[in-house]
């Protein structure tokens, strides 16, 4: 096991024990920060202590160092502590400052397939997400997702981690991000230790890189990268890729890395449309939160800041603080949202009309202006119309006489009948409620 992953170890098990507060004086944080763990195996760990101190300390916090390493590697383990100088001396020798690997294998346990809301903006990188790691190798290799920024492709890059782990657990995962690499290839090159860090990614099971387009317009980096992508490749090793754009788009990437990114499969995510919006904000209230929240306060969150996923979680945790700090109900409808997103939500009314409410909707259903004006009652055509005469009274306020006449000079009572049909199937068709919102966040 690498030197790099045992300090990351020991580091993430002392934030723990901080985490616990058991370490009361600066003495004792210095001796735990000079001790190394020497190895680490399924069932114990041996933790070199460089003094007397440090080895009494370690004894000490037997019960609480269980319990961190338990959190850390998710598994029971017993703690080892010895003093010897030689084998100090032989650990401080190693410098972990001049390490070869940059990749770990512990993909956020969070991110999971089981976590991962899935909808029409996103199912495709996740089909293709899942067949790899159930398939490694075997399926669409290289695996290429790329989209925005927070629509969830590092989620899923670390899903696919999490998964392989489980169906296969002697498989080695290298997670990597694209800046990660650069600095691993400039460092390397720099302690002429670069054939390890090459060797360390052949040795590799699952490759996954994360914002791979950091590599480009770096010479030295694309020729190391070449050589580990076409090791793994030939060697039917998996490796799964993200970026913020096709790989043609990469301004200063070489044709040969393209063309070899466009061998497997390329799959895009798009920002979530309402519905999947809605899905995502439900899943986190159900876990992070016991708020009692009405329907339109989602729907006012889904219609506003579903420009990505993190934008999405960022508006609703911003509802709860708000809520949980200033409101004085436990409940939050639509006036308590309204306080908390004040001066954040642009209102967009005034830049609307009539027209580009017909627009909006004739470019949903995919049917002409002059049909949506015309006397035609077919419903492929009458559903449209009875939105778009709701969406201008709703969003406008215009007179229902006013309203009428610009939709093929109609009476006013038909306007009314036609926003009373759109206010009962909202009510009761979720397809429904679906297409309107989808229009009207279009609009907004």
């Amino acid at each position: 096991m690498n030197d790099y992953y045992l300090a990351n170890v020991w580091r993430d098990v002392l934030k723990k024990l901080s985490e616990y507060h058991v370490i009361k004086d600066e003495l004792s944080l210095e001796n735990l920060d000079k001790c190394y763990i020497l190895s680490l195996n399924e069932k114990d760990v041996t933790i070199v202590c460089p003094y007397f101190l440090s080895f009494i300390i370690i004894q000490q916090l037997d019960l609480y160092l269980k319990r961190a390493f338990k959190e850390v590697i998710h598994r029971d383990i017993t703690i080892k502590a010895i003093e010897d100088e030689d084998i100090v001396r032989r650990v401080k020798e190693k410098k972990i400052d001049n390490r070869t690997v940059f990749f770990h294998d512990r993909c956020d346990e969070n991110f999971t397939f089981e976590s991962f809301i899935v909808g029409r903006s996103n199912v495709q990188a996740q089909v293709s997400s899942l067949t790899c790691a159930t398939n490694p190798g075997l399926a669409y290799n290289p695996l290429f997702i790329y989209g925005n920024s927070g629509l969830g492709k590092t989620h899923l890059l670390n899903a696919i981690g999490n998964k392989v782990k489980l169906l296969f657990p002697n498989y080695k995962i290298g997670l990597i991000s694209g800046l990660d690499f650069v600095e691993g290839v400039s460092a390397s090159i720099k302690n002429h230790t670069i054939n390890d860090f090459k060797s360390e990614f052949y040795d590799l099971d699952v490759l996954l890189v994360d914002d791979i387009q950091f590599i480009a317009g770096k010479e030295k980096t694309h020729e190391v990268f070449f050589s580990i992508f076409n090791e793994l490749i030939n060697k039917k090793k998996q490796v799964c890729l993200t970026c913020d754009r096709l790989p043609k788009d990469i301004e200063g990437l070489e044709e040969r890395i393209i063309s070899r990114f466009n061998q497997g499969l390329n799959v895009n995510i798009e920002a979530p449309e309402y519905e999947t919006s809605m899905n995502i904000l439900r899943k986190k209230l159900t876990l992070s939160s016991s708020q009692s929240i009405d329907d339109e306060v989602l729907t006012y969150i889904a219609t506003n800041f579903s420009q990505d996923v993190r934008q999405l979680e960022g508006a609703l945790n911003r509802l709860l603080f708000y809520a949980i700090n200033f409101s004085a109900t436990k409940h939050i409808d639509i006036d308590v949202a309204l306080e908390a997103f004040q001066g954040q939500v642009k209102d967009n009314s005034g830049d609307i009309d009539i027209n580009k409410i017909k627009k909006a909707v004739c470019n949903y259903y995919g049917i002409t202006k002059q049909q949506i004006n015309s006397k035609i009652r077919t419903k492929n055509i009458a559903i449209p119309r009875q939105i778009a005469m709701y969406l201008c009274r709703k969003l406008l306020d215009v007179p229902y006489k006013d309203i009428g006449y610009n939709f093929g000079k109609r009476d006013h009572s038909t306007v009314i009948s036609a926003c009373d049909r759109v206010e009962y199937n909202l009510k009761h068709d979720a397809l429904y409620e679906k297409a309107l919102h989808d229009i009207e966040k279009e609009l907004k």
